[in-house]
């Protein structure tokens, strides 16, 4: 499983730390300068100023990424395969396996090809994600309000 995450935050992190970084430099200096000139340390200037801030453009950054990675079939099955395979299940998922790829084995290899289970899970997925974007926007239109 290391392998696999380290993968995909070596893919991922230079667009979170370009938009991260362009996203700090867009937080106008006066407020820092009062924050500065209030007595705030650092530590409260990035907790109760920056990262408040910060959070208006990055929580749709972060949900988009969220739905990204819980569907990201191309890591596992080019990586692992979804291997090593669980020898105590009848279905052939593995260690690595996340829920799409799983769906890809039980659809589309072995001889118990399942498309209904396979749509089954498929629709889970879709309401999973699709619940979790919907509670992540809404917290980001409450967000909003911060500027």
């Amino acid at each position: 499983k290391a392998p696999v995450l380290i993968v995909n935050l070596w893919l991922g992190f230079p667009y979170m730390f370009i938009v991260s970084t362009g996203a700090l430099q867009s937080i106008p200096g006066d407020i820092l300068e009062a924050s500065r000139i209030d007595g705030a340390s650092a530590w409260r200037t990035f907790t109760k100023i920056k990262l408040p801030l910060l959070m208006v453009p990055l929580a749709p950054l972060l949900i988009s990424s969220f739905a990204f990675n819980f569907n990201n079939f191309v890591l596992i099955y080019m990586l692992t395969l979804g291997g090593p395979r669980f020898t105590d299940t009848s279905l052939d998922v593995g260690a690595t396996d996340i829920l799409i790829s799983m769906v890809y084995k039980v659809a589309f290899s072995g001889a118990g090809r399942d498309y209904g289970l396979a749509s089954a899970f498929s629709v889970i997925i879709f309401i999973i994600v699709g619940v979790i974007s919907w509670l992540g926007f809404r917290q980001t239109k409450a967000l909003e309000e911060v500027n």
